[in-house]
């Protein structure tokens, strides 16, 4: 599942004044250390082939949605017959559908993918866990100059993602309480009484101004993993396709979400 990759030549190990032990002599609460070339960077498989496919869903229908959503709510071309119209509104349902389809797979990922997909990827589960907000925020904010050791999901993105997650349901509730109007039997069954209880004109409201805070999010998320890979130089941009980070043995070792019990993985 991964593989060793060769030690860049030429190029001297960084200094670390850590002491290194073999792992059959590790002291007692010693923090963990790679030890067979520790500088050496490693093939991590990180993100799953269904975390990989919903990312790209993901954001391929928020693109569209928001296209479409835009011009169903302001049309700039109104051809005669209202054929646009209809196609638009077509389009911008079927694609709402792959949405929540999406999102259920990533949901049952929460639950069956490994340790980078699962909910406690999310949600802090010990002590560190939740110190490691503190130190993130502190590196975005130029107080920290080390980044916290991780592979997958560092604790503040985390949980921006479950801010966007629960952004996401009240976009696709308002979203289908919009389109209930329209008579559908089923859609108007289960969501018409968001229009009954906060009103049309709200429910619509809600849905455009979350749809201008979920494109923000995404312009930051690039900019933030742009910024990241750079730093680190693991392909965090890369590994969205291929599912691959390249770490050094020793931040494998350190990151709170991996550990010696992934050298097995990696021999």
């Amino acid at each position: 599942m991964a593989e060793i990759g060769a030690s860049a030549p030429g190029l001297a190990a960084p200094d670390t004044r850590e002491p290194v032990h073999p792992f059959d002599a590790l002291p007692p609460n010693h923090p963990p250390l790679l030890v067979a070339q520790p500088w050496q960077r490693v093939r991590v498989y990180v993100w799953e082939v269904p975390v990989r496919i919903t990312h790209w869903v993901t954001v391929t229908c928020v693109i569209i949605l928001s296209l479409t959503g835009g011009y169903i709510a302001d049309p700039f071309l109104i051809p005669a017959g209202g054929e646009t119209m209809g196609i638009v509104r077509f389009i911008h349902m079927l694609t709402a559908y792959v949405f929540v389809a999406s999102g259920i797979v990533r949901t049952y990922w929460l639950f069956r993918g490994n340790r980078f997909a699962r909910w406690q990827a999310f949600i802090p589960t010990n002590r560190r866990h939740l110190n490691e907000f503190v130190s993130q925020t502190e590196w975005y904010l130029f107080i920290r100059r080390e980044l916290p050791g991780i592979l997958g999901h560092n604790a503040l993105a985390a949980a921006t993602y479950m801010v966007v997650f629960f952004l996401f349901a009240v976009q696709t509730g308002t979203g289908f309480a919009l389109e209930a109007q329209r008579g559908a039997t089923v859609v108007t069954s289960l969501f018409s009484w968001m229009n009954d209880l906060f009103g049309v004109q709200t429910v619509r409201l809600v849905h455009h101004l979350v749809m201008w805070a979920i494109l923000a999010f995404m312009i930051h998320h690039v900019y933030a993993a742009l910024l990241i890979d750079h730093i680190e130089k693991n392909g965090l941009m890369s590994s969205i396709f291929s599912g691959f980070k390249f770490a050094t043995r020793r931040d494998v070792a350190k990151a709170r979400d991996g550990g010696i019990e992934l050298e097995e993985m990696l021999k």
